[in-house]
Protein backbone atom coordinates (compact mmCIF):
# COMPACT_ATOMS: atom_id res chain seq x y z
CA UNK A 1 0.00 0.00 0.00
CA UNK A 2 1.13 3.13 -1.00
CA UNK A 3 2.07 5.92 2.23
CA UNK A 4 2.66 9.58 1.57
CA UNK A 5 6.26 10.34 2.63
CA UNK A 6 5.37 12.61 5.51
CA UNK A 7 3.15 9.85 7.23
CA UNK A 8 6.32 7.57 6.21
CA UNK A 9 8.32 9.70 8.26
CA UNK A 10 6.21 9.94 11.10
CA UNK A 11 5.80 5.79 11.08
CA UNK A 12 9.91 6.17 10.91
CA UNK A 13 9.79 8.16 13.77
CA UNK A 14 7.61 6.37 15.92
CA UNK A 15 9.31 3.58 15.60
CA UNK A 16 12.57 5.05 16.83
CA UNK A 17 10.62 6.01 20.20
CA UNK A 18 9.37 2.58 20.33
CA UNK A 19 12.81 1.37 20.39
CA UNK A 20 13.66 3.59 23.05
CA UNK A 21 10.72 2.09 24.86
CA UNK A 22 11.25 -1.47 24.33
CA UNK A 23 15.59 -0.60 25.77
CA UNK A 24 13.99 0.90 28.64
CA UNK A 25 11.32 -1.67 29.43
CA UNK A 26 13.98 -4.63 29.30
CA UNK A 27 11.98 -7.68 30.39
CA UNK A 28 9.28 -6.11 31.13
CA UNK A 29 8.88 -5.34 27.07
CA UNK A 30 5.72 -7.75 25.55
CA UNK A 31 6.81 -8.18 21.44
CA UNK A 32 3.25 -8.31 20.17
CA UNK A 33 3.51 -7.23 16.68
CA UNK A 34 1.62 -3.98 17.20
CA UNK A 35 2.66 -0.58 15.49
CA UNK A 36 0.41 1.16 18.26
CA UNK A 37 1.06 0.48 21.80
CA UNK A 38 1.71 0.75 25.48
CA UNK A 39 5.60 1.57 26.75
CA UNK A 40 5.90 -2.16 27.51
CA UNK A 41 4.39 -3.31 23.93
CA UNK A 42 1.17 -4.05 24.95
CA UNK A 43 -1.75 -3.07 22.80
CA UNK A 44 -3.38 0.07 23.76
CA UNK A 45 -6.74 0.03 25.47
CA UNK A 46 -9.66 0.78 23.06
CA UNK A 47 -11.02 3.61 25.80
CA UNK A 48 -7.61 5.29 25.70
CA UNK A 49 -7.63 5.36 21.89
CA UNK A 50 -10.77 7.04 21.85
CA UNK A 51 -10.07 9.56 24.38
CA UNK A 52 -6.81 9.96 22.23
CA UNK A 53 -9.08 10.55 18.56
CA UNK A 54 -11.24 13.42 20.89
CA UNK A 55 -8.49 15.16 21.88
CA UNK A 56 -7.36 15.55 18.54
CA UNK A 57 -11.05 16.58 17.35
CA UNK A 58 -10.56 19.24 19.95
CA UNK A 59 -7.50 20.41 19.44
CA UNK A 60 -8.13 20.63 15.93
CA UNK A 61 -11.66 22.74 16.02
CA UNK A 62 -13.76 19.24 14.61
CA UNK A 63 -16.75 18.61 16.15
CA UNK A 64 -17.01 15.10 17.72
CA UNK A 65 -17.34 12.60 15.48
CA UNK A 66 -16.71 8.77 15.34
CA UNK A 67 -13.47 7.28 14.81
CA UNK A 68 -15.23 5.01 12.12
CA UNK A 69 -16.56 8.37 10.44
CA UNK A 70 -12.97 9.21 9.40
CA UNK A 71 -13.23 6.21 6.54
CA UNK A 72 -15.96 8.25 5.17
CA UNK A 73 -13.69 11.39 5.05
CA UNK A 74 -11.18 9.00 3.55
CA UNK A 75 -13.36 7.74 0.84
CA UNK A 76 -14.94 10.90 0.18
CA UNK A 77 -11.73 12.60 -0.04
CA UNK A 78 -10.77 10.06 -2.54
CA UNK A 79 -13.57 10.93 -5.02
CA UNK A 80 -12.77 14.54 -4.35
CA UNK A 81 -9.24 13.55 -5.72
CA UNK A 82 -10.83 11.82 -8.93
CA UNK A 83 -9.08 8.42 -8.10
CA UNK A 84 -10.53 5.18 -9.72
CA UNK A 85 -13.25 3.22 -8.12
CA UNK A 86 -10.76 0.30 -8.64
CA UNK A 87 -7.97 2.26 -6.57
CA UNK A 88 -10.35 3.60 -4.26
CA UNK A 89 -11.49 -0.46 -3.49
CA UNK A 90 -8.13 -1.10 -2.94
CA UNK A 91 -7.11 2.08 -0.61
CA UNK A 92 -10.10 1.26 1.55
CA UNK A 93 -9.23 -2.55 1.50
CA UNK A 94 -13.13 -3.41 -0.14
CA UNK A 95 -14.22 -5.93 -2.12
CA UNK A 96 -17.18 -4.58 -3.64
CA UNK A 97 -18.44 -1.46 -5.50
CA UNK A 98 -21.44 -1.50 -3.01
CA UNK A 99 -19.00 0.25 -0.42
CA UNK A 100 -18.76 3.34 -2.55
CA UNK A 101 -22.35 4.21 -2.30
CA UNK A 102 -22.18 3.66 1.61
CA UNK A 103 -18.78 5.69 2.42
CA UNK A 104 -18.22 8.27 -0.42
CA UNK A 105 -20.58 11.28 0.00
CA UNK A 106 -21.20 13.47 -3.37
CA UNK A 107 -20.08 16.57 -1.76
CA UNK A 108 -21.08 20.35 -3.64
CA UNK A 109 -16.98 20.31 -4.85
CA UNK A 110 -17.77 17.27 -6.98
CA UNK A 111 -21.33 18.35 -8.22
CA UNK A 112 -19.29 21.60 -9.62
CA UNK A 113 -16.58 20.00 -11.42
CA UNK A 114 -19.64 17.84 -12.94
CA UNK A 115 -21.30 20.64 -13.65
CA UNK A 116 -18.00 22.61 -15.31
CA UNK A 117 -16.96 19.39 -17.17
CA UNK A 118 -20.65 18.95 -18.67
CA UNK A 119 -21.10 22.42 -19.47
CA UNK A 120 -17.68 22.45 -20.79
CA UNK A 121 -18.75 19.94 -23.50
CA UNK A 122 -21.90 21.92 -24.39
CA UNK A 123 -20.52 25.06 -24.55
CA UNK A 124 -17.53 26.84 -25.78
CA UNK A 125 -16.78 29.96 -24.20
CA UNK A 126 -15.96 32.97 -26.53
CA UNK A 127 -12.65 33.52 -28.19
CA UNK A 128 -9.88 35.24 -25.97
CA UNK A 129 -11.98 34.86 -22.79
CA UNK A 130 -10.90 32.86 -19.61
CA UNK A 131 -13.75 31.68 -17.19
CA UNK A 132 -11.92 34.37 -14.33
CA UNK A 133 -12.39 37.18 -16.92
CA UNK A 134 -16.40 36.28 -17.55
CA UNK A 135 -16.53 35.80 -13.81
CA UNK A 136 -15.45 39.47 -13.42
CA UNK A 137 -17.49 41.20 -16.29
CA UNK A 138 -20.61 39.31 -15.26
CA UNK A 139 -20.57 40.55 -11.41
CA UNK A 140 -19.54 43.72 -12.32
CA UNK A 141 -21.25 47.23 -12.49
CA UNK A 142 -18.40 49.16 -14.01
CA UNK A 143 -17.74 50.00 -17.16
CA UNK A 144 -14.65 48.41 -19.08
CA UNK A 145 -11.67 50.07 -19.44
CA UNK A 146 -11.63 52.13 -22.92
CA UNK A 147 -15.33 51.98 -23.05
CA UNK A 148 -16.88 55.49 -23.95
Amino acid sequence: MGLPDPLIELLKQHRRVQAQERELACELWEDTGYVFTTPTGRPLSPHADWAEWKRLLDKAGVPERRLHDARHTAATVLLLLGVTERTVMAVMGWSSTAMAARYQHVVAAVRQAVADQVGGLLWTPPVGSSKAERGRSEGSDEESPGAA
